[in-house]
């Protein structure tokens, strides 16, 4: 059972035995894993660009888009440290839901400064089931963290 869910339990049967109604903004419980960047609509809307301009210029892939994105989450921070490593990363993974019903991983890593002429930032992507040419090698290992 994860911590939330044991701190949920926890907070409504202490309120059920103490026949104390919980109030609307009594707080029960403060989820701390955010997404972060990973979460950002620019970021999410640049791989869902990219992934249709993919299937449709990629010999062999199903026509498919990506429709939503849940359980985002950044897996690996790699901060830029001057001299040694002069690009920050943060790799991330998400569950996609296709337009054809399926779910698929998808595995990314935000990098900055690293967009056009060392403007702004780079997001590289990989779909599970769609790398048809195994540019990130099998199962989008290359785009998932190794552990620290």
């Amino acid at each position: 059972m994860t911590r939330l869910a044991r701190l949920l339990l926890a907070s409504m049967l202490a309120l059920a035995g103490s026949g104390v109604a919980a109030q609307a903004a009594d707080p029960v419980a403060i989820a701390i894993d955010t997404p972060g960047i990973c979460g950002k609509d620019a970021v999410l809307n640049r791989i869902a660009s990219r992934f249709h301009h993919q299937v449709l210029n990629v010999p062999n892939l199903p026509n498919v888009g990506i429709s939503d994105f849940y359980r985002i989450s950044e897996s690996k921070y790699q901060p830029r440290i001057p001299g040694e490593r002069p690009i920050e990363r943060r790799y991330c993974h998400a569950k996609a839901d296709l337009t054809d019903g399926r779910t698929h991983d998808v595995w990314y890593v935000i990098e900055r400064p690293a967009g056009f002429a060392g403007i702004g930032s780079n997001v590289e992507f990989c779909v599970s089931g769609f790398d048809r040419w195994k540019v990130y090698d099998g199962r989008c290992r290359v785009l998932r963290p190794a552990l620290w």
